[in-house]
C-alpha cells in the first residue's frame, strides 16, 4: 500500500471523487469506503453519473485503501470472532445452528404454507432487539414484505410473551412494502441509509421469489429472472457483510411431479439461490403446532433436525 492510498479514511479522499460526486454517492447510500470497494462500476458509474472507467478507477483505490487483496487463514479466523449469533427463540432450533442464525450470512427457509416461515421472521425481528447476554443483538429490523404477511398485531404478541413494549418494539422494525421485482431490488439498495442510520442488525425478505416467480414466466423469461435473482442476492450478502448483519429470506416451494419417492418439493430459485444462501433450512408442518426444520445446507455445520413450537406467545 503506497503512501497516498494509506492516507484515504472517507470517500471524499479518493482520487476522482469530487464534493459534488460524493454528495450523490452518499444520497444512494455509498458513504462507505467497504460499500464503495464491494460495488460494482455499473452500479458507481449509475449513482454519480460519471463513465464506468472513472467509476473503476475510484472502486480500486477504495479496495487498495483496505487492502483487500490475499490474507491468512489466522486472520480469517480472527475475522469470524465479530459474527454474532441471534436466538429463535426455540432451543433446538438454536442448537441445530449451533448458537442461533449468523451475521455476515443469508439464512434462507424454505416451506410449504403455514410451515411457518414468516412466523419466524416475526420473532426474528422481535429477538433482535434484546440484549446480546439473552440471544439478541441489541439492534433494530428492517423487514421487506412482499406477500403483504407482516402483522403488527403478532409483534405485539411476541413482544408482551418477552416482557418487552409492543410500541417501541414496532417503532424499531422498519417495514417497505414491495409491490414488484423492481420495487424488492431498489428496498434492498436503498436499505444501505436506514442500516446505517437505525442500528438495522436483521434484515428480513419474506419472501425473497415471489415477485420474481410471477413476474417472469416460461422459459423465454428464466434467464433474466435468475440473473436478476443473482444481482439481487448478491446485494443482500454485501450487505449481511458490510454491516454484520443477520439477513433472513423466505422462499417458496413447487411440486416436482417427476419424483415417485421421498418429499416431492422443492425450492423456488434454483441453483442461483442454492449457491447464494449461507445456510438453507425446509420447514414443515407436523402434529399440532409442531414444527420440523431441516438443515438442508451450511458450509461448516452437520446435516439435522430440530423441532419446535409456533404458539401464541411466539417461537418456542
Amino acid at each position: 500500500m503506497n503512501v497516498a492510498e494509506n492516507k484515504i479514511k472517507n470517500v471524499e479522499d479518493l482520487p476522482g471523487v469530487g464534493p459534488k460526486i460524493a454528495e450523490k454517492l452518499a444520497e444512494a447510500g455509498y458513504n462507505d469506503l467497504m460499500v464503495i470497494a464491494t460495488a460494482s462500476p455499473a452500479e458507481i458509474a449509475a449513482v454519480a453519473e460519471i463513465g464506468e472507467g472513472v467509476a473503476s478507477r475510484i472502486i480500486a483505490a477504495a479496495r487498495n485503501a483496505l487492502d483487500m487483496g490475499f490474507e491468512t487463514g489466522l486472520n480469517v479466523l480472527e475475522k469470524r470472532k465479530s459474527v454474532n449469533k441471534l436466538t429463535t427463540g426455540s432451543k433446538e432450533l438454536d442448537a441445530l445452528f449451533h448458537g442461533g442464525l449468523e451475521t455476515q450470512a443469508i439464512t434462507e427457509c424454505y416451506g410449504a404454507y403455514g410451515s411457518g416461515k414468516t412466523q419466524l421472521a416475526h420473532q426474528l425481528a422481535v429477538n433482535v432487539q434484546l440484549p446480546k447476554e439473552k440471544g439478541g443483538l441489541n439492534g433494530n429490523a428492517l423487514f421487506i414484505d412482499t406477500e403483504n404477511t407482516f402483522r403488527p398485531e403478532r409483534i405485539e404478541q411476541m413482544a408482551n410473551a418477552l416482557g418487552l413494549d409492543p410500541k417501541k418494539t414496532l417503532e424499531n422494525i422498519f417495514v417497505g412494502r414491495a409491490y414488484n421485482s423492481d420495487h424488492q431490488i431498489l428496498l434492498v439498495e436503498k436499505a444501505k441509509d436506514v442500516i446505517k442510520e437505525y442500528n438495522i442488525k436483521l434484515v428480513v425478505v419474506d419472501s425473497l421469489t415471489s415477485h420474481f416467480r410471477s413476474e417472469y414466466v416460461g422459459r423465454g423469461a428464466l434467464a433474466t429472472r435468475q440473473q436478476k435473482l443473482n444481482q439481487h442476492l448478491h446485494t443482500l450478502q454485501r450487505i449481511a457483510d458490510t454491516y454484520n448483519c443477520v439477513v433472513y429470506i423466505t422462499n417458496q416451494v413447487m411440486a416436482k411431479p417427476d419424483v415417485l419417492f421421498g418429499d416431492p418439493t422443492e425450492a423456488v430459485g434454483g441453483h442461483v439461490l442454492y449457491h447464494a444462501a449461507t445456510f438453507r433450512i425446509y420447514l414443515r408442518k407436523s402434529k399440532g403446532d409442531k414444527r420440523i426444520a431441516k438443515l438442508v445446507d451450511s458450509p461448516y455445520l452437520p446435516d439435522g433436525e430440530a423441532v419446535f413450537r409456533v404458539t401464541p406467545e411466539g417461537i418456542r
